[in-house]
């Protein structure tokens, strides 16, 4: 028996992936932040801006700042730094419907005429991204190489699920993510929209009023599906109490793992005020 060879691989992605930092540490992820901007100042997401200070900002200036996809020059420094190391990289970002990030990726590769580069477009954004990066990371530790994950990933991306909770979609219809028809439905008074990633983009899928009912339909949606509990699950919420504690509660009582996560700034900017929901994979 000669000895096994594991490849070096980078997991590299963007900061629209929505998990908790020390998970990110944890896991080894490299993640190139998107750029937050108010009018002429920029900031890096996650890095020199975090969500509350952001929602400070936009608050005290009344300015809805905009984002700017990660640049393909980021990337390339990234992969050639990786490359250099002797590493082999697996790069996943989120929905190229949603942002220009995955393209800049595919750039970047081109420039450096690498075959260890696999840039893979997740279809998903915020923890969707997220868990597909923890099952890239996954496929990495069992020692697959970097094609092998690519075509994993590629599998698993139509089973990522969601079902998030919306306040108000203003942000989603300024910010382009969502059409002004969907959004026109949520501005009824007191109407919860409740929303999935599907085929790459933000969809509609149910009209609620009251976050009571907003809970009931997030826990129906989780239920209806053959949810597979051997992978990962994200609880994700930005300044949201009633929905996310009454998720909290659910997952407690059936004794469900679950990644606590917070909206990032990228998120959060689109998604407005106080979004909660849950990503998951089906078996």
């Amino acid at each position: 028996m000669g000895v096994l060879f594991m490849e070096k691989i980078k997991i590299i992605t963007d900061s629209t992936l929505d998990l908790p930092a020390e998970l990110i540490r944890e896991k080894n992820i490299e993640v190139l932040p998107l750029l937050i901007n108010f009018g002429e100042e920029s900031y890096l997401d996650g890095v020199e801006i975090t969500t509350k200070e952001m929602i400070d900002k936009i608050n005290a200036t009344g300015v809805l700042p905009t984002t700017a996809q990660v640049t393909p020059n980021r990337f390339e420094e990234t992969f050639k730094k990786y490359l250099d190391e002797g590493y082999k990289i697996v790069a996943l970002t989120l929905s190229s419907d949603m942002s220009g990030t995955y393209q800049s990726a595919c750039i970047a590769k081109d420039m450096l005429e690498s075959d260890d580069i696999v840039v893979i477009d997740s279809r998903n954004v915020t923890s969707g991204l997220g868990l597909l990066v923890l099952k890239a990371c996954q496929f990495r530790d069992k020692g697959l190489g970097i094609k092998e994950i690519e075509e994993e990933i590629l599998k698993a991306i139509p089973k990522v699920k969601s079902s998030l909770n919306f306040e108000s979609l203003e942000n989603l219809v300024r910010g382009g993510r969502l059409s002004k028809t969907a959004g026109t439905i949520g501005s009824v008074l007191g109407l919860r929209l409740i929303l999935e990633v599907k085929d790459g983009k933000m969809s509609v899928k149910d009209k609620v009023r009251g976050s009571k009912k907003a809970l009931k339909k997030l826990i129906s949606d989780f239920e209806s599906v053959d949810v597979d509990f051997d992978s990962p699950i994200v609880l994700l919420e930005l300044l949201n109490e009633d929905v996310y504690e009454g998720l909290k509660i659910y997952f407690q009582e059936k004794n469900i793992n679950y990644i606590d996560a917070k909206v990032g700034c990228t998120v959060g900017i689109h998604s407005g005020i106080k979004p909660c929901g849950i990503f998951f994979f089906e078996k």
